[in-house]
């Protein structure tokens, strides 16, 4: 009797170990990322981003995103955003020949919110997401909000640090979507071009996920490119 309690308990605890390993809980991944803002107009700017996301941190893909969007500028602290996503996603961390990964075309409509208290430079982001999903054998329509919080932290001239978390609600079942928790160190190379290296928390409703971020952020003003296009015409 007592063979087969130890028997059930060792089974129970490899299966365990044997399901958190498909999931990947137990690496560390990685999410190569680029953001950009490119002013073209007093008011408008277009939003650029890519990422390549890994189960491990060079390999086993994950997810690559990309994502665009039309920014108008209220203010310096306030912008409107309306955009496009194309995301491929690899739901399992098993490698498997000729899988097909899920695809995805989101639209999401974004509010950016801007203040400063002492040296803290905080941001506030809401965006609504409406998500057009293909996972092969069927389809499906989603929608989601998200709300996040960041805050800048200045060191240097040069140096910053970079804290925000994120929280994602489902608006149909299940209403809990996930939550991202984050820190990084900032690296300001020129006046419009920036490096960060940090750490992501990732956690689902039944997982949790730790992540290393690179992310290359570049801000061009493009308004002098568009007025010489235009006066050619």
């Amino acid at each position: 009797m007592i063979k087969k309690i130890v028997f059930s308990l060792m089974t129970i605890g490899f299966a365990s170990q044997l399901s958190a390993q498909q999931a990947g809980e137990d690496e560390w991944g990685a999410w190569y990322m680029y953001f950009g803002t490119n002013k073209i107009a007093e008011r408008f700017s277009i939003h650029t981003e890519a990422q390549f996301r890994f189960y491990e941190t060079a390999s086993n893909f994950n997810q690559m995103l990309l994502r665009t969007g039309l920014n108008y500028h209220i203010d310096k602290n306030a912008i409107a955003t309306l955009g496009y996503g194309y995301i491929t996603t690899d739901g399992t961390f098993e490698e498997f020949p000729n899988e097909t990964n899920n695809k995805e075309h989101r639209i999401f409509q974004q509010f950016i919110l801007k203040n400063k208290v002492w040296e803290f430079l905080f941001e506030h982001r809401y965006r609504l997401e409406q998500r057009f999903l293909d996972f092969g054998d069927r389809t499906d329509t989603q929608h989601r909000g998200r709300y996040r919080i960041q805050m800048t932290l200045p060191l240097t001239d040069t140096f910053f640090l970079n804290f925000y978390d994120e929280l994602f609600i489902n608006l149909q079942d299940d209403l809990f979507g996930q939550n991202r928790l984050y820190g990084a160190l900032g690296i300001h190379v020129t006046s419009n071009s920036s490096v960060q290296v940090g750490y992501l928390r990732n956690q689902f409703a039944n997982a949790v996920f730790d992540r290393v971020q690179i992310g290359i952020f570049y801000n061009p003003d493009l308004k002098g490119v568009f007025k010489k296009k235009g006066a050619t015409n």
